[in-house]
């Protein structure tokens, strides 16, 4: 099984290298990549990790870039999220089912209309439970910003989601139009509520802190996500 890992802001991708100082990186037009062998338990499992960069263009740019060089069969985006404040606690760690990309203004049609259609329901049926880790399965939003704290009962209430992120909602849409199996874990580095957000207003080295802790874990995760049983083992892109 090939797989391709895409870690998209900048701060989350140097922590990577800083938790596999090891690896020798080759240059994309989307930033730096490199391959490495994870333990999986059940053999020596080749993983290729690539800087895809930050925001939705960044992200859906890059998720095709790997989709078409390496042509995997899995595709993981490993990264943080904003949780809100008393809906997730901070470390947590998100599997996303579903994605919604909410910044969309529509104002000659139907603006929900436009957001259904850069909605997307990952598959996830070929991992089988118990899942390797403690997980939560949920709604991540996305969007081109960062959370803003009077937004948030309605992102609540109208899609169900606990948390945000900025880059997760267009490589979800990409990798489901080319049909390839996509996993998105995302750890909660801080929360925003009412008082507005714990790493906002100068205080971004709560975020650069939390992420570097909170990407230490994913990354020591991944081989068993990766090294799962799957319900189908000859899955293929369809």
């Amino acid at each position: 099984m090939s797989v391709v890992v895409i870690i998209s802001a900048n701060i989350e991708w140097k922590a990577v290298r800083r938790i596999l100082p090891e690896a020798a990186p080759e240059t994309s037009p989307f930033g730096e990549w490199f391959e490495t062998e994870l333990d999986t338990q059940n053999d020596l499992q080749s993983v290729i990790f690539l800087h895809g960069g930050w925001g939705k263009i960044s992200a859906a740019a890059s998720a095709q870039y790997v989709i078409d060089r390496w042509s995997p069969d899995l595709v993981v985006n490993l990264g943080t999220c904003g949780g809100f404040e008393g809906a997730v606690e901070k470390d947590t760690v998100v599997l996303v089912e579903r994605t919604v990309v909410y910044d969309i203004i529509e104002q000659m049609v139907d603006a929900e209309e436009a957001i259904r259609d850069y909605s997307t329901e990952i598959d996830l049926s070929w991992l089988s439970e118990p899942y390797p880790h403690p997980v939560l399965r949920t709604v991540l939003v996305s969007a081109d910003r960062d959370l803003v704290p009077e937004e948030i009962p309605d992102l609540k209430s109208k899609y169900g989601a606990v948390a945000g992120d900025w880059e997760s909602g267009a490589i979800a849409w990409v990798a489901n139009r080319n049909q390839v199996p996509c996993l998105i874990l995302r750890g909660v580095t801080d929360l925003v509520g009412d008082g507005g957000g714990e790493a906002y207003a100068g205080k971004v080295q709560i975020y650069v802190e939390n992420t570097a802790r909170v990407m230490n874990t994913l990354i020591q995760q991944l081989s068993r996500w990766i090294g799962v049983d799957r319900q189908s083992p000859d899955r293929r892109r369809r």
